[in-house]
């Protein structure tokens, strides 16, 4: 810099030769030399001084940037990362738009006046003060949770609630509808007698990542399976996660999923293929996926008709055995991780799970409820196979009887 013109000249030098003498023959003279060296210093100090200060911009916009993350929400249909895809850092419940709250909330209420129907035609049959008396005590609790959603939805029309106000309601609410449905799941218990083992469904009613049942016993390693159950939802965007399957070192091992505007997914080892499925009606379906490990073959059955077939779906790669098997949530990793982005809306019943590959027969068996149905011979649908957390609930299964 500040040099014009310059040259550098290679001069060669004997071993026991001067250097410095040498160097001074070659380009001038010492007073010359010398010049060029602290000119060169002073280039490298300056570049040195404008690398820290771009350092320090880049630290300054870094943290800029991660507070700009922590603060944003994943919005639906946004592009996620395979191993577990993305993570909500809002915390423990995802923020859906207030519509979308309120009109889950009425869903659960309605859900729990059904329920508190089918109790009242229990007491006409088993007359008891007691049932009365909590019938009534669980329908004024109702009558209550009712009141507060229409002023929470005053509240919004008007502007009142601030986002901090709205998630302490959101989080009172919700609270209240947990203790809920442990009531009257406590009182369904009475019931659990007249009733066959399978003949239960679980209800998911928030998008939650704390609701969830877990299969007390795990998968053994399969070269085949078939897996079916009955399903209904109309949670939007996307149902979420009806169950996943995690070992260790694969946190998706075994997932079926449908988030944001997506279609439902079958992941095996991180590997997948798109099914064909249209449920999303608030309506009971019967679905099946079936798949041999043989050239990754797969099928896909709704309501006991196929509607897509594939392959190369993780082809020659076995089902590992000694995992964690999630009914509701998407696990990242295992028995954990939940994000309640994903997390399944709805109810869920006669998860059954097979070692081989059910022939259209049996499928068809199974979706229009004929005595003759299998259950799974891996995991068989009973009450005493499954726990439940975090206020997710069991109760009668309706399906078959509509259907008969």
């Amino acid at each position: 810099q500040g040099l014009g013109q310059t040259r550098f000249v290679c001069t060669s030098v004997p071993l026991d030769g001067d250097v410095c003498a040498a160097s001074a023959l070659g380009t001038g003279s010492a007073e010359e030399l010398k010049g060029t060296v602290l000119q060169l210093r002073e280039t490298v100090l300056q570049q040195k001084e404008t690398i820290m200060n771009q350092k320090e911009t880049i630290r300054e916009l870094t943290a800029k940037l991660g507070r700009c993350e922590s603060q944003s929400v994943l919005e639906p249909g946004e592009a996620k990362g395979r191993k577990g895809f993305a993570k909500n850092t809002m915390g423990d419940l995802s923020r859906p738009p207030a519509a979308e709250t309120l009109s889950q909330l009425g869903q659960t209420l309605q859900s729990l006046k059904t329920r508190l129907e089918n109790l009242e035609q229990f007491s006409r049959m088993n007359s008891s003060s007691q049932t009365n008396n909590l019938k009534d005590i669980l329908q004024n609790k109702i009558d209550d949770l009712e009141k507060q959603v229409l002023s929470r939805v005053n509240s919004l029309e008007e502007g009142k609630l601030s986002p901090r106000n709205e998630s302490e309601e959101r989080g009172k609410i919700e609270s209240t509808l947990t203790s809920l449905h442990q009531r009257i799941s406590d009182l369904e218990k009475g019931q659990k007698d007249n009733r066959p083992p399978d003949r239960f469904q679980l209800t998911f009613p928030l998008r939650t990542n704390y609701m969830y049942a877990k299969v007390k016993k795990s998968l053994p390693e399969m070269y085949a399976f078939s897996i079916c159950m009955w399903i209904k939802s109309n949670a939007s965007p996307g149902m979420g996660t009806p169950f996943s399957y995690a070992v260790p070192g694969q946190a998706n091992e075994l997932v079926l999923i449908e988030w944001g505007n997506n279609p439902m997914e079958i992941l095996i080892n991180d590997k997948v293929a798109k099914l064909p499925f249209v449920i999303n009606d608030g309506k009971w379906h019967h679905i099946c996926v079936t798949w041999t490990t043989r050239d990754g073959v797969w099928e896909a059955y709704q309501d006991g008709t196929q509607t897509g077939n594939g392959e190369n779906l993780a082809p020659y790669h076995p089902i590992k055995p000694q995992g964690v098997l999630v009914l509701g949530q998407e696990q990242d990793t295992l028995g954990g991780g939940f994000d309640a982005t994903q997390a399944f809306v709805g109810e869920l019943a006669h998860f059954n799970v097979w070692d081989r590959k059910l022939s259209p027969g049996e499928v068809y068996g199974l979706a229009t409820c004929s005595s003759k149905a299998l259950a799974g011979n891996v995991i068989a649908w009973a009450e005493s196979n499954i726990d439940i957390y975090g206020g997710a609930t069991k109760w009668t299964f309706e399906a078959c009887r509509q259907l008969n």
